[in-house]
């Protein structure tokens, strides 16, 4: 469920009208619902709490500082994948404890910025990374507490471009391998394996995959007890996914009923994390028509934002809602809503029926708040969009828009 509702004729936002927050701070404008944010946030740490756990929000979904310390407040942690997002996360005041570090190409100072900040652990993906972390650590006269991202050879049912546990994927090691990175971090005084990590893909629709995973990781850290690792994490990634168009996603209390029926009686400490989920449904991209146009075989609806503001529909074409911000009862006709971009592939929908717009007014395309604005980019040299935080009947600016000046802004 999210507060984005139709009310007196148009939309809302909690307790703001969509058309004046478009009037009031321009397009295109992203605009996310905190009360929403609460609500995802409560339902995933809910459906872990029979079990020891830690809900860690996936900062590549949306990394805006004032969302992450939203969540940070409600006890959340964050998964990481770059020393920016650290950065970040620590910016918002992250409990340095509740970070995992994530991502396969960690760079030597983001392995010493994250080991200076004392986050919980690495999830190492490569035998050459694990050598790495375990070098830089010496040289820091300190410990990288450690878990190895498992590869099991697990089919999520998504799209390919987001799957990542299957073995032609680049993440992670192959279950059969991993068994001797274990024993090489056992071994090595300057490492520490704590955890095991494991997440097969994102806008998973069903929770068997999740659970194959799993049996596949517990039986395998039988096997790493035996051989003297003792594993106190199990990450299992994120990756649930959420209703874009006709999807009926799992909710995250049946995958937390799933998971605790498959831990048993195990002592473990269940990692989760949850981006999309959490955020997708929680933000919207208001952008406001300026031209129509009609040949022979399409009509056109050009709109101000573009595949600069959300690249999703030309990266995956993905299927995000789009509907009129106030209504006005008019036929619907078969378009491509599309931006100002040199592209063809820029578009946000093709061949949709939409009710007749005209120039000046609003659009809301819906599930944004995942993967939106924290994929954006300047492509053609637009600046990128505002972000604004509605809570009840408050509309907070958390990211100004940028200006011509911003474009150039590092340029020598």
């Amino acid at each position: 469920m999210d507060y984005f509702e139709y009310r007196e004729g148009e939309l809302w936002a909690e307790g703001v009208r969509v058309r004046e927050l478009g009037e009031r701070f321009g397009t295109p404008l992203y605009v996310y619902s905190q009360k929403t944010l609460q609500r995802h946030y409560a339902a995933f740490d809910s459906a872990l709490a029979p079990l020891n756990h830690l809900t860690c929000f996936s900062a590549k979904a949306n990394s805006n500082v004032n969302l992450l310390r939203l969540l940070g407040g409600l006890g959340a942690g964050v998964d990481i994948v770059s020393g920016g997002e650290l950065h970040r996360a620590l910016a918002a005041g992250i409990d340095p404890m509740k970070i995992v570090f994530s991502g396969v190409g960690k760079q030597a100072h983001e392995i010493r910025q994250a080991l200076a900040s004392g986050i919980l652990m690495f999830n190492v993906e490569s035998v050459q990374e694990l050598e790495h972390i375990g070098n830089i650590a010496a040289q820091m006269n300190t410990t990288a507490r450690i878990g190895i991202r498992i590869n099991p050879d697990v089919d999520p049912k998504t799209h390919p471009y987001i799957s990542t546990g299957l073995r032609k994927n680049k993440f992670g090691l192959d279950i059969l391998d991993a068994a001797g990175a274990y024993l090489m971090a056992k071994n090595n005084p300057t490492l520490e394996p704590v955890g095991m990590d494991c997440h097969i893909g994102s806008q998973l629709t069903q929770i068997g995959p999740f659970v194959e995973a799993l049996e596949k990781l517990l039986a395998f850290a039988d096997r790493l007890a035996s051989s003297g690792v003792a594993i106190r994490y199990l990450d299992l990634g994120g990756g649930l996914g959420i209703t874009y168009n006709e999807e009926e996603p799992p909710l995250p209390a049946d995958l937390g009923r799933a998971i605790g029926a498959t831990l048993g009686a195990r002592d473990l400490t269940v990692i989760l994390e949850p981006g999309r989920a959490i955020a997708g449904n929680a933000g919207i991209l208001v952008t406001r028509v300026l031209y129509l146009k009609s040949n022979r075989t399409k009509n056109f609806v050009i709109v101000d934002a573009a595949m600069n503001d959300l690249v999703r529909p030309a990266l995956y074409g993905a299927f995000h809602r789009i509907a009129e911000v106030v209504p006005k009862r008019r036929r619907s006709i078969n378009v491509d809503v599309v931006g100002p971009i040199c592209e063809s592939s820029d578009f946000l929908a093709q061949d949709r029926l939409l009710p007749g717009v005209q120039p000046g007014e609003y659009l809301a395309v819906f599930s944004a708040g995942a993967y939106g604005f924290s994929m954006s980019s300047q492509y053609n040299s637009r600046p990128r969009a505002a972000e604004i935080l509605v809570d009840g009947k408050r509309a907070a600016l958390i990211r100004r828009r940028e200006t011509y000046d911003d474009l150039i802004a590092l340029e020598l």
